[in-house]
């Protein structure tokens, strides 16, 4: 960090300047990791995604939602197969009596993603 003189008086101003200068620092650099990261489950979700016809599989999406000054964010969604998304993943009744077995895909890619952005933010704010 460069050296500066400050008078007494102007001290005020150059904690509050720093302290800006930060804050819009580490609001780019959670919105990078947010970015990023919800790109990666989507990508994650894709590849462990059961395949059928591929449809299903090709219809993942990441979708910026709401953005402002201080926060992003961001949905990983299934864009027109979402009607099955539930029953693939946690399973479901047969029509004529039995069960299909169910096939996470989308709840261990959470959890990867939830802890990646963590790592990711915390490796952009310290280097």
């Amino acid at each position: 960090m460069a050296e500066r003189r400050v008078s007494v008086d102007q001290m005020a101003d150059v904690i509050a300047q720093s302290m800006s200068e930060y804050a819009d620092l580490s609001n780019e650099v959670m919105k990078e990791c947010v970015t990023e990261t919800s790109k990666s489950v989507k990508k994650e979700i894709q590849e462990n995604a059961p395949v059928r016809t591929g449809k299903y599989k090709k219809s993942w999406a990441a979708k910026k939602v709401k953005e402002n000054a201080n926060s992003l964010t961001m949905v990983v969604h299934s864009r027109d197969r979402y009607q099955i998304a539930h029953l693939l993943e946690h399973g479901h009744a047969k029509r004529g009596g039995g069960r299909v077995a169910a096939i996470p895909h989308i709840a261990p890619a959470e959890q990867r993603g939830a802890e990646e952005l963590v790592s990711r933010i915390e490796r952009g704010l310290s280097g």
